[in-house]
């Protein structure tokens, strides 16, 4: 179980993203950080899932790694989604007793989900080159 989760581990390799300077990666990850958070709209997140995904094709890092490195933050995400889901006002889809799925709840969820999943795979990257 614990050899499946890739946080904080180097992937070894020689791709342009590995032979980078590390301040750079830093201040490059420090920069997807905060447009992934200033994205309000879904149009500001694909960009992120893009670039994201883009760094990671240029790092020839495999889809793998990228996966056991959401490993132990999928709790995480499904919680948050749940709470956004359940909590959220707006036009109701779904409702029983106290407990009500709103349209907007389920946007927000799929909205912060993504966020959660771009933020640690793009910072993962940073660790494995």
């Amino acid at each position: 179980m614990i050899k499946d989760i890739t946080i904080g581990q180097y992937f070894p390799g020689r791709s342009p993203v590995h032979r980078l300077d590390p301040r750079v990666k830093i201040l490059l990850a420090l920069g997807y950080i905060v447009m992934l958070f200033t994205a309000q709209n879904a149009w500001g997140l694909a960009l992120g899932v893009v670039l994201g995904f883009g760094a990671y094709v240029v790092s020839r890092i495999p889809l793998v790694m990228i996966l056991r490195s959401l490993k132990p933050v999928v709790p995480i995400i499904i919680f948050t989604a749940i709470l956004n889901m359940l909590f959220v006002e707006g036009a109701v889809l779904w409702q029983w007793w106290i407990i009500k799925i709103t349209r907007e709840g389920i946007d927000t969820a799929v909205f912060m989900a993504v966020r959660i999943v771009c933020l640690i795979a793009g910072t993962s990257l940073l660790t494995y080159t």
